[in-house]
């Protein structure tokens, strides 16, 4: 437990003391603004094209990894989105912020940082490719189920444009980018580019922690809605329940990209689901609160499954041979 401990205080207390911070100084929303740029834009990238770029490039095409990952957040996705239908009579709209406050975990902020903390540098290609894939598929399925429901009325072309955007010039997925043609070529830059890279790649992680307390913070709990009833278990027990079965049925993967796979799917919904609520006017009372509860609920969570694995309790395929 003392283990566990070190591993998971320094990483929460990041986002307690962001929390307390923002409830003392009562600074306002628009105060992280330039945080959150150089977060967005410089620190995480820099992280994840100093990682990428020293991974030997036969490690990054994992292409049944990244089908397997994609198919099981897919899954959780579709599953939360018929229980709001099914159960709750929601709109499609309302439907589709449930299905992604299920199935988006915050892999931005909280990923790289508590993969990297828990196993180490070999994390951060498994944290990669999740990432810049699963942040494909959110930013295609939000616009395309909006369309459907009538609440973007954007043309076809315009609505794929607007994807194709999201994608192409998103600074995470830019980074990746570079950073495996960087692996491709075996670029190593030069002395000093490669200092700066280090120390700003050092900074994204408690930089991001302490944002996300912030922004927890500003947004506080009004009311429960009642679809974290069925919300949080499928967020923080099911989804990374699901892909542990999903990856040791597809094959024979190295222990850190399972454990990898496992620990960010079990991770709690990402603020992205807030912003894409607010950017459609859908649910964004309730999607603030699911992002709120299912962080502090995954204190414990995430702790119980980092003793799991650290313990020797959860084997790294649950099916070997």
């Amino acid at each position: 437990m003392a283990e566990i401990t070190g591993l998971v205080l320094p990483f929460f207390g990041l986002i307690l003391l962001g929390y307390i911070a923002a409830r003392i100084t009562k600074q306002p929303q628009e105060a992280m603004g330039w945080l959150n740029t150089f977060i967005i834009y410089v620190s995480l990238p820099a992280l994840f094209f100093k990682l990428l770029s020293r991974t030997p490039i036969e490690q990054l095409a994992r292409w049944d990894y990244v089908l397997t990952s994609m198919v099981v957040t897919y899954t959780v996705f579709a599953l939360v989105f018929a229980a709001s239908i099914l159960i709750r009579r929601a709109a499609i709209g309302e439907a589709t912020v449930q299905g992604l406050a299920g199935a988006y975990g915050n892999i931005g902020y909280m990923g790289p940082g508590i993969a990297i903390l828990a196993f180490g540098e070999p994390a951060a290609v498994p944290v990669a490719l999740i990432f810049c894939f699963e942040n494909i598929m959110h930013f295609t399925i939000a616009p395309m189920m909006m369309a459907l429901a009538g609440g973007d009325h954007r043309s076809p072309g315009a609505l794929a444009l607007g994807v194709a955007r999201k994608i192409a010039f998103h600074p995470f997925i830019l980074a990746t980018a570079v950073g495996v043609a960087a692996a491709w070529v075996e670029f190593v830059p030069p002395l000093p580019v490669g200092r700066l890279i280090d120390y700003l790649a050092q900074a994204a992680a408690p930089c991001a922690l302490f944002a996300m307390g912030v922004t927890l913070a500003l947004r506080p709990l009004k009311r429960v809605p009642v679809e974290l009833g069925f919300i949080v278990p499928m967020k923080l027990i099911a989804h990374p329940v699901m892909m542990y079965l999903g990856l040791s049925l597809m094959g024979d993967f190295e222990p850190v990209w399972v454990y990898t796979a496992v620990l960010l799917a079990s991770l709690p919904t990402a603020t992205n689901v807030f912003v894409i609520a607010q950017q459609y006017t859908t649910w964004v009372e309730r999607a603030s609160a699911t992002v709120l509860v299912t962080t502090v609920c995954s204190v414990g969570s995430v702790s119980a499954l980092l003793w799991l694995i650290t313990s020797g309790t959860l084997p790294p395929d649950l099916f070997p041979g």
